[in-house]
């Protein structure tokens, strides 16, 4: 009966030893500032949400830059096309008014008797 009193108090030690392991490791976690919180704390929501906005407004701030760049790209290609356009329209015009004046020297020389034009579009000369 000895050897069982003996193990039993044996058996008592070690498990308080342990459970005053446990208690202790567990105070110091719990006291610990400079440890990890736990990943459901609010304190690390709350940081984890203000980190993610301010990320969150930054990228929407770039976005916005980036896209009044693309819109000064766009009304600077705009403001090149309508030149484009516009020197277009003029030699248009320059060339209508070259087609008139060379209409109205065949009219005048058709009328003289100096060409013939046929019907299927020949000029001939008439000596």
């Amino acid at each position: 009966m000895k050897k069982q009193v003996v193990a039993m108090i044996a058996a008592f030690v070690m498990t308080a030893c342990v459970g005053a392991a446990m208690l202790g490791i567990g105070g110091v976690a719990l006291f610990n500032k400079n440890g990890q919180t736990p990943a459901n704390s609010q304190s690390q929501v709350s940081q984890i949400s203000a980190s993610s906005s301010s990320q969150t407004v930054q990228q929407l701030q770039d976005l916005v830059s980036q896209y009044q760049s693309r819109e000064q790209q766009y009304q600077q290609r705009e403001q090149q096309y309508k030149q484009q356009i516009e020197q277009a329209n003029s030699q248009l015009q320059a060339a209508q008014q070259q087609m008139q004046q060379v209409q109205l020297l065949m009219l005048a020389l058709q009328q003289r008797g100096i060409i013939t034009i046929t019907s299927d579009g020949q000029v001939i000369i008439n000596r």
